[in-house]
Order: C-alpha cells, then structure tokens, then sequence
C-alpha cells in the first residue's frame, strides 16, 4: 500500500470525488481520500491522502486556503456563479474605488449563510439535492474569516482577487455578498485554488502526470510524507522502550525519549522509532507527566 499526499491540481468538470475514484483506479488500492471539497467547476490545489495518511485527512481540512477568484457583477444567478441559471442582470455603475473598498470590508471574522447550491446537510439532505427539486430552506449561518482579500485586476464588470480565508468558506457567496453590498449584484465567475495549507500551486500535478509517474515507478517523486504535513512540530526520537509503549498506544514518560528536555503544556510532537520511522504525533501533558496521543501512523 502507497502512504502519503499528493497535491493533485483538480481539472475543471471533476468532482473531487471523481479524483478520488480516478486515482483508486491508477493506483489500485481503496484507502485514498481527499482534503477538502471543490466545486466541479473550480481548479487548483487538492492535497490527496493516500494509505496511512488518510488519517491526516480531518486535520488537514482545517488549514487555511489561497484562492484566485474573478467575480462578475451586475450578475445573479441561483448558484452564485456562471454554471447556474440567470435570475437577474443590472448595470455596473460603481466605480474601481468602490470596488476595493467595498471587498476591504469583508476582511475578517463574519457570519456567512451557505449556498443553497452546496454540500451542506440540513436533516439529513445537501442542499443542493433540495435546491434541484427546487426547495429553498433555511440555512444557519456559518463562521469564516477572510484573512485578506488582494485586488489583482479591475475590468468592470469582472474583477480579480486573491483571497486568503478559513475552512467552510464559499467563495462564490463572497462575490455574491460583495455584489450585494455594491447595490449591482455579483456572482463568481471562475476559482482557481492556488493553496491549501502548505500545499501550493506551483507543485501541484495533474492526475495524468500523477498517472505517468506512477506507471514509470517515478511517484516517490511527487509523493509527500506524511509527516511533512506536521513539519512545524518539534521531533520526538524514542528509546527502544519508549517505541514499544507507542505501538501500543500507550502514553510515554519523559525518559523513554532520547534527550528530551522542557515541554510546554500541551505542546505537540512528531514522534519517530528508533528507525527514523514517523509513528505518531504526541503532546505532553503536564497533569500527566508524560507525552500523550494525539494521533497514531502505525
């Protein structure tokens, strides 16, 4: 079995469940899952879990994400964006200025109300399984933040940015929401994920080179460890002791790790055997004078 992420660069007209299921197929093995959902129509970065790594899948979802985004205004349309139906065409009368300062006001922590067109469950239903019968419900509103909104491009009525912003948020409301506070309406036009996390555009492959790599024998190439993803952690080297509570899940006291000094309460890290193998990541517990787990790689 193949362990660890490829950052695939999802075509537009798949799903990411279609890359899931395409990358089974090249790969031939079942455990693979995806990080965080794109829209079919959107492109960009899709960071892949493959055998033990899918157990990262759920803390890499949380990572913050990079999209260059062109909204159209003076457009509405059912799924806040091209693909829908049109409900309404205005007239762009705002000026460029207008523009940008009126996105610079979507900087920060805010309440946003999903899409009737997304994945979001409402008893037991997606929404966009509602939408299609044409029902309309209501939703609660969600948390976000937008870290930053960058304007790269103003040719009204469309509108380039680059948005910096948390899990859970829909880029097409953002335009929507923009078009709205404008006064002409707005809807997105296309998406381009340019990061998710520490996984970038710039190294991101398509499933037809992930493809070719694989048939050469070349894919250890693009793969990335799964520890990687917990870069940012301090090491843990185990004794051979200390590696023997650790497969068994165990907690581990400070001396069956090799020159371990101070811990701060609570503080994370990546836990490796006395091969250099990656096993888990711990955190130490002060309460309990001993590193405990956070989340197991055997």
């Amino acid at each position: 079995m193949i362990d660890g992420i490829l950052n695939i660069y999802k075509e537009s007209g798949y799903t990411s469940h279609d890359v899931v299921a395409k990358l089974r197929g090249i790969l031939k093995q079942k455990k693979i899952g995806h990080t965080g959902t794109l829209d079919p129509q959107a492109q960009g970065v899709l960071p892949v879990c493959l055998g033990k790594a899918t157990k990262v899948c759920g803390m890499l979802t949380g990572d913050q994400k990079e999209y260059r985004a062109v909204m159209r205004l003076g457009v509405l349309t059912d799924t806040q964006d091209m693909t829908g139906t049109v409900l309404v065409e205005r007239e762009v009368s705002c000026t460029e200025q207008e523009v940008r300062n009126c996105a610079e006001r979507f900087v920060g922590k805010q309440m946003q109300l999903p899409p009737m067109y997304s994945a979001v469950r409402v008893e037991g239903k997606r929404l966009y399984e509602l939408a299609r019968q044409g029902i309309e419900v209501e939703r609660e509103r969600r948390p976000v933040e937008i870290f930053s909104i960058h304007i790269e491009e103003i040719r009204l009525p469309l509108v380039t940015m680059t948005v910096r912003c948390s899990k859970g948020t829909y880029i097409r409301t953002l335009c929507h929401d923009i078009g709205q506070a404008l006064g002409c309406g707005g809807c997105m036009d296309s998406l381009l994920r340019t990061a998710s996390g520490s996984f970038v555009l710039e190294k991101s492959v398509r499933l037809a080179e992930a493809e070719e790599m694989y048939r050469s024998g070349r894919l250890s190439e693009i793969l990335v460890p799964t520890d990687q993803v917990f870069g940012n952690l301090p090491q843990l080297i185990l004794t051979a002791n200390g590696e023997r509570f650790v497969k068994n899940g165990n907690q581990i006291a400070r001396q069956f790790c090799q020159g371990k000094g101070k811990a701060e309460d609570g503080e994370q890290f990546r836990v490796y055997g006395t091969d250099g193998n990656f096993l888990a990541v711990y955190r130490w517990s002060s309460s309990r004078s001993a590193f405990v787990p956070v989340k197991m790689f055997l």
